[in-house]
């Protein structure tokens, strides 16, 4: 039944949720209201007709010595004085039933105790009393009609009734208003994920500081991140383009001429190295860019416990790189330290940084390994804080950059295996820094 009914809220909008709750609550309160405060309002009822008639008694016994009590006529309360000694009996007001008096009168002379309240009822009428004993011989007994405490009830359940349904309706107001302002801005989100879906021009203005302002705010991050990555994919694939059109063009333009029996480069071997020269390019751009895709994939891959010796990956790609620029000295400072990954990834990292440091440095690069950090730096030009920005960009090529591809993969190696890779400058020159994610 539970099940059903979450099922049958859940296709409903807010409003019709909202009314919907505001109803069985509202029935809910009814059924309480008419079980359970009922019976406290007949107590509460009770309790303040024995207070006024306790009231009554108490003016009136102040008055019974002076044998002057009859003067003290309340319409609401009737009050009977028994004399046991001479057998008389006195009442304030006329009664027209006798047979509720003589029963009345007769559970008076009954009672032992000073002072107590009984109730007679006779079919549908419920009558309050209060006994006195006033000493031996008196007794007071006064009580009060039906109709008085009919009235009375029923005057304050309306009264209960009437600040239910103010309460009730204030409450529904605010939650209407309350809805209104959450219905509101969802709508706007909706409105704005439409347009932002079909491609056209979308504005998302909401102030609030709640959970739905922290989901606009979200939303508007990520549509400009969705804008900028697309941006960047367009740049890609005219910088791809671009990129591979040279050398498949010079490869197809050299081996027509060759085919045709012209030399474009004096003589054959010549024009051979400069088609193989384009290939071994061409290669290199299509292998950086299925490493820069392959790093997608090799958090899949990686278990957590697969670390390597990071020293000797570093000698590797020194051994194999210090002929490049015999101008620059490589100065190391490593420490026996471990890192998480594999060798290929972090060997084309270290590569990467080296080539750039080299490309870049006047006279020295050092790099220092310590524990989860790594640093290379270079006596090179300093970074301006626009290329900073952009410098592990797909495809953001610096002064002296070759495909734009290289501190890209640099940074999703990084990224992909737990560690966070910043550039900044020194006095003289830049710093690469790897440092693990804590």
């Amino acid at each position: 039944m539970m099940k059903r009914l979450r099922l049958w809220l859940k296709e409903l909008n807010l409003s019709q949720q909202l009314l919907t709750i505001i109803f069985m609550s509202v029935t809910v309160f009814a059924l309480f209201f008419f079980v359970y405060l009922s019976e406290t309002v007949n107590d509460f009822v009770d309790n303040e007709m024995y207070r006024l008639i306790h009231r009554t008694q108490e003016a009136i016994l102040n008055n019974v010595e002076e044998d002057s009590w009859s003067i003290y006529n309340d319409p609401l309360v009737t009050n009977i004085l028994i004399d046991q000694k001479s057998s008389s009996i006195s009442i304030t007001n006329t009664l027209k039933d006798t047979e509720m008096v003589n029963a009345i009168v007769a559970q008076a002379l009954k009672t032992t105790e000073q002072s107590k309240d009984y109730v007679y009822t006779n079919g549908q009428t419920r009558i309050l009393y209060s006994v006195y004993r006033i000493d031996d011989q008196l007794m007071l007994v006064s009580f009060m009609s039906e109709n008085y405490r009919a009235e009375f009830k029923s005057a304050l359940l309306n009264s209960v009734i009437n600040l239910s349904s103010l309460v009730v309706g204030v409450l529904f107001v605010i939650l209407m208003i309350w809805v209104g302002s959450l219905i509101h801005p969802l709508n706007q989100i909706r409105s704005y994920i439409e347009k932002v879906r079909k491609g056209e021009e979308a504005v998302l203005r909401i102030d609030r500081r709640d959970e739905i302002g922290e989901v606009a705010g979200a939303l508007v991050v990520m549509r400009d991140e969705l804008v900028r990555q697309d941006q960047i994919k367009e740049e890609m694939i005219q910088n791809i383009s671009h990129d591979l059109k040279t050398p498949i063009a010079t490869i197809k333009s050299y081996a027509e001429s060759i085919k045709d029996g012209i030399y474009p480069y004096e003589t054959l071997e010549k024009s051979v190295d400069v088609i193989i020269e384009h290939a071994n390019r061409l290669e290199k751009k299509v292998y950086s860019l299925l490493m820069l895709n392959k790093m997608g994939y090799l958090s899949d891959v990686a278990e957590e416990g697969n670390t390597l010796d990071m020293v000797e990956v570093i000698n590797k790609v020194i051994l194999s790189m210090e002929v490049l620029k015999s101008d620059v000295n490589i100065t190391t400072v490593l420490h026996p330290v471990k890192f998480h990954g594999e060798e290929e990834p972090w060997r084309i990292v270290i590569e990467n940084l080296l080539d750039n440091s080299i490309r870049y440095a006047k006279s020295e690069i050092v790099i220092t390994l310590n524990e989860d950090e790594l640093e290379i730096s270079n006596d090179g030009p300093l970074l301006s804080k626009e290329r900073q920005e952009k410098l592990f960009r797909p495809y953001e090529k610096g002064t002296d950059g070759k495909f734009g591809l290289g501190l890209s993969i640099v940074y999703r190696v990084c990224t992909t295996y737990g560690y966070r890779v910043s550039a900044e400058n020194l006095e003289e020159g830049v710093l690469f820094r790897i440092k693990k994610i804590k």
